[in-house]
């Protein structure tokens, strides 16, 4: 290649480069302005509206807050849509009728979208007299703390005198009808279809399996490539999720990370089989990793997790921590980084065995060899007398993770809920401090998706 072949080459991958960034720029301005300008037009002009006050930690809740205050807007009741980690007691102590609509985060604790709000207000004892409130608490009954954050919030508001419309609606996993009961006891008319409706499930083929961790001591995971119905240009963004519907079980839809964005031009899974005590297969997972062919359809329905998604400032460098198939949704992220161009990325992933565990290897080393990876750190618990998860190597890293978030990285987390994601959550708040995991949740920094 000649030197002016080769400096028109490059002078081409920069332009794109620079275009795609314009596009993508663009993109989250015109959906930033779009959701001011509806705030606006539901506030009207109203010295108090109504705050409709959401804590989610993968957008259901926020969602459902936007149809509520749609609903009040057309009773003719201006409200305001704000984020739980939004309010401060000021505005707060000058509110006189809120509306929160609370998830749940694990056993019990605020979602990431109210963490904040959590640590900084609920702390502390308030005087909310003059305040009306209902709240909405979303969970899921399979955790023991069910709506436990959503209860807490509660309890929180009346010991500080407010006054509750009603009381507390609890809705497990979601269920569409809660929506129905909460417009009904807010005396609103309730939207023809559930606000926050997904989309319909549509029949995805399974065009090819592999096995990922052969001889493993956990069980055995395999990432799934599956393709859209003829017809159908499905999008999504690096960092949602799919849910896969059960005949058996058609009230609870299978929640999975998607390990693919659409311009690889299919949808990726990675899913471990489970198993019961009696050795039967888990309806869900045996169905994606053992009964179903190639060839053969599964119903699946695509869903938007904002909160997961990536943050709008692109050229903030990327912290990723998990472990197991959490994998899945840190290389969609990746992923899409790398597709943007975007190279300062740090891994830290975490497994049982190097042998037999090196989920995706292939690909984060060319990653990492290529320059798209900064740093790759594997973490295996069961190799060697020294037991190692991934928390233990942030706080061995401890410097560098400090480096890296003083520098503005935004930090996702995906895996298992029960030890990594809560001693995650722990190491991080001792090698950073109170305060600055505090900025981090504020500005949208620390991102997580759990289970």
């Amino acid at each position: 290649m000649s030197e002016a072949l080769r400096h028109w080459t490059a002078g081409g991958a920069t332009l794109a480069y620079a275009a795609l960034c314009a596009a993508i720029y663009a993109r989250q301005r015109h959906r930033a302005k779009a959701r001011a300008a509806a705030a606006v037009d539901l506030a009207g002009t109203a010295d108090s509206p109504v705050l409709v006050l959401h804590a989610t930690q993968t957008g259901l809740a926020e969602q459902w807050a936007w149809a509520t205050a749609e609903a009040l807007h057309r009773s003719g009741t201006p409200a305001r849509v704000l984020a739980l980690n939004a309010l401060d007691a000021d505005l707060l102590a000058g509110t006189l009728r809120a509306l929160f609509i609370a998830s749940t985060y694990g056993e019990g604790d605020a979602p990431d979208g109210a963490s904040a709000f959590a640590d900084a207000v609920m702390h502390r004892p308030a005087a909310l007299a003059h305040l009306r409130y209902a709240v909405l608490a979303l969970g899921d009954r399979q955790y023991s703390e069910f709506c436990g954050f959503g209860r807490r919030l509660d309890a929180w508001l009346q010991a500080a005198g407010a006054t509750p419309e009603f009381a507390r609606i609890d809705v497990d996993r979601g269920d569409p009808e809660a929506l129905q009961r909460w417009h009904e006891h807010l005396g609103l008319v309730a939207p023809a279809a559930s606000a926050g409706a997904e989309t319909a499930f549509h029949a995805w083929t399974l065009r090819q399996r592999e096995h990922l961790n052969p001889g493993s001591l956990g069980g055995p995971i395999h990432r799934l490539h599956l393709q859209a119905p003829a017809g159908m240009a499905p999008h999504w963004e690096a960092g949602d999720l799919v849910d896969l519907h059960l005949d058996s079980d058609p009230a609870r839809p299978r929640a999975y990370s998607i390990c693919s964005i659409p311009e690889e031009g299919d949808l990726q899974l990675m899913v471990r089989q489970t198993r019961h005590p009696n050795g039967r297969p888990g309806a869900a997972s045996g169905l994606l990793t053992e009964t179903l062919q190639p060839g053969q359809s599964v119903p699946l329905r695509l869903r938007p997790h904002p909160g997961f998604r990536l943050h709008p400032d692109a050229q903030r460098p990327l912290l990723l921590i998990g472990n197991g198939t959490g994998l899945a949704g840190l290389r969609a992220l990746l992923r899409e980084r790398i597709r943007r161009g975007q190279h300062e990325n740090w891994l830290v992933f975490g497994e049982r065995q190097r042998a037999h565990d090196r989920l995706l290897d292939d690909e984060l080393t060319a990653w990492q060899a290529e320059g798209r990876l900064a740093r790759l750190d594997w973490v295996f618990s069961r190799d060697g007398d020294d037991v190692a998860y991934v928390q233990h190597r942030l706080l061995h890293e401890a410097a560098q993770v400090s480096a890296w978030c003083e520098r503005g990285a935004v930090v996702h987390v995906c895996g298992s809920l029960q030890g990594m994601a809560a001693a995650v959550d722990l190491a991080l708040r001792q090698i950073l401090g109170e305060p600055a995991m505090q900025r981090l949740q504020r500005e949208g920094r620390y991102r997580r998706d759990v289970y």
